[in-house]
């Protein structure tokens, strides 16, 4: 009930906002130049809900305030970030850095991208998390270091694991995918758990909520602002502490806690500026 309280009262606010920016919008409505075309304006939908809610909302002001038509195209981190660089896409509400940060820095550096400001804020995330019950019914499992050990081990080996611990990564086709690989090698632990990568993030959610319903085993990836990480008890196992200089060279630390940003195609400042100033 709390939880549905809070997630009310946001969608509340966020309308009084979308109503209010529509409101003023249209009171500059007038000023506009009625005989130049207005783009469509593309945004990354990029395939996880808070991605997918932000741009819903703000493709309802855009369309209904400032009178531009919107379409999203619906992908991954890695290939949508790739469509804003390209300009087929214009609007990116979710750069998750530092997930995104050697992609990211160049582009900003040679102007591909503009970046607008905040988006959700910080965000933690995690690729090796477990269950509260599961840590409390193995209270020497502390750390990714004992996921070398068999007694630990065995707790996640299932029937296509071939003997290692089963740890479900990122989703096919985000930035995590790469960067959850690199701290497993890192951390030497190829020989000790097998990555499987699911398909979708409702594949990722399914196969975490089907073993807590059960308080069967599981090891993953999770990060706040998803359901699970929202609604469900999940342990992070202890790693290194995060430093740009680890996370420049070999990954063997934690993720730092993430920024997460908007960006824009540059050509969006000068074909529909009202709706960047609206994004910052």
């Amino acid at each position: 009930n709390l939880l549905r309280n809070k997630v009310m009262y946001f969608v509340v606010a966020l309308l009084a906002v979308s109503f209010a920016v529509i409101g003023c919008a249209d009171d500059g409505a007038s000023e506009a130049t009625p005989d130049v075309a207005k783009p469509t304006i593309v945004f990354s939908d990029l395939n996880w809900t808070s991605a997918q809610v932000q741009n819903r909302i703000a493709q309802f002001i855009v369309e209904n305030g400032y009178e531009y038509a919107t379409d999203a195209i619906l992908g991954g981190t890695l290939p949508n970030f790739q469509g804003l660089l390209k300009g087929d896409i214009h609007v990116d509400m979710e750069v998750w850095l530092p997930n995104q940060k050697e992609t990211w820095e160049p582009a900003v550096a040679n102007g591909q991208v503009v970046p607008i400001g905040m988006s959700l804020g910080k965000d933690w995330q995690s690729s090796f998390v477990i269950p509260g019950y599961l840590a409390e019914a193995n209270p020497g499992l502390k750390s990714v270091e004992d996921l070398k050990k068999d007694e630990y081990k065995d707790l996640f080996v299932t029937a296509d694991s071939r003997g290692k611990a089963r740890l479900v990564s990122c989703v096919v086709g985000w930035s995590c995918e790469t960067v959850n690989q690199a701290q497993i090698e890192a951390y030497g632990l190829n020989d000790h758990v097998e990555v499987i990568n699911p398909g979708s993030q409702d594949a990722m959610f399914a196969d975490l909520n089907g073993a807590y319903e059960k308080k069967e085993p599981w090891l993953g990836y999770m990060w706040g602002t998803g359901d699970p990480g929202l609604l469900l008890d999940l342990v992070k196992l202890e790693e290194p502490a995060y430093s740009d200089q680890c996370w420049a060279t070999t990954k063997a630390c934690g993720y730092q806690d993430a920024t997460i940003l908007i960006a824009v195609h540059p050509s969006l400042t000068t074909s529909a500026p009202d709706v960047v100033e609206f994004l910052r």
